[in-house]
C-alpha cells in the first residue's frame, strides 16, 4: 500500500485535529506536517514536499489562495485542495486559475474530504457539488460583455491587502514581505488607487467580502 504524505494548513487547531482524525481511517495516509498560517504552509510545503496539501482559504499572514500560488510557482506538480467556508463561483474560478485541483466547503468536508483527496491522488479535480454547479452554470451562460466587478490586483498587492486588513502597519508589511517601507507605502497607494477606496475600513471590508481574511 503506497504511503500518502499530507500537509494540513489551518489556523484553527480544532479543524486540524478533525481533519487528521478523518485521514486516520486510511492507514496509508499520514499527516507529515501542519501549518497555522499561509507563510508557514508555503515553507512546509517546499521543505517537506508532501503528496497532498490541504489549505484553509482564510489564514493569517498569507491566505490559502496566495499560498497555493506560491507553492505551485515553485512546484507546479503540487496537488492542492482549498478548504473554505466561502461558497463562491468567483473564488472557485480563482482556485482553478491558480492551479489548485480542489475546492471543498468546510461544511461538506465531513462527507467529501476523503473523496476529494482520492481524486487529487489520481490527478483529478474535485469541487464541492454546490460550487461545482455554480462554476459549470457560469461557463454555460451565454457570453456577455465583460464587466469589471472588482479591481485587478497583483499577487503581491493581494498579500499587502491581507496584511493591512489584519491591522499591520506599513513597517510591519515591509518586514513581513522583505521589502522597504517605501515600497510597502507604494503598494498601499497603488491598491487604494486601483480600488478607489478612501479608507482602511473600506479595504478591510473588501478583504472580508473576497475571502482574503475572515470576518
Amino acid at each position: 500500500m503506497k504511503r500518502v504524505r499530507i500537509l494540513i494548513a489551518d489556523d484553527h487547531e480544532v479543524v486540524r485535529r478533525g481533519l487528521t482524525a478523518q485521514l486516520a481511517h486510511n492507514p496509508a495516509w499520514v499527516v507529515v506536517a501542519e501549518a497555522t498560517n499561509g507563510r508557514d504552509a508555503v515553507e512546509q510545503a517546499l521543505q517537506v514536499k508532501p503528496d497532498l496539501i490541504v489549505l484553509d482559504l482564510s489564514m493569517p499572514q498569507l491566505n490559502g489562495l496566495s499560498a497555493a500560488r506560491r507553492i505551485l510557482a515553485a512546484d507546479p506538480a503540487a496537488r492542492i485542495l482549498i478548504l473554505t467556508v466561502h461558497e463562491s463561483e468567483q473564488l472557485a474560478r480563482e482556485v482553478l486559475a491558480a492551479g489548485a485541483l480542489g475546492y471543498v466547503l468546510k461544511s461538506d468536508a465531513g462527507r467529501t474530504l476523503i473523496a476529494a483527496l482520492e481524486a487529487l491522488i489520481d490527478g483529478r479535480p474535485y469541487f464541492t457539488s454546490k460550487v461545482g454547479r455554480m462554476v459549470l452554470e457560469g461557463y454555460l451562460r451565454a457570453p456577455a460583455p465583460e464587466i469589471v466587478t472588482q479591481p485587478v490586483l497583483s499577487a503581491r498587492e493581494l498579500e499587502v491587502v491581507q496584511l493591512l486588513a489584519e491591522g499591520r502597519s506599513n513597517k510591519d508589511v515591509a518586514k513581513a514581505l522583505g521589502i522597504s517601507v517605501k515600497t510597502a507605502e507604494t503598494h498601499r497607494s497603488n491598491i487604494m488607487r486601483k480600488t478607489g477606496f478612501a479608507s482602511l475600513a473600506d479595504l478591510v471590508r473588501y478583504a472580508v467580502r473576497n475571502g482574503i481574511i475572515e470576518a
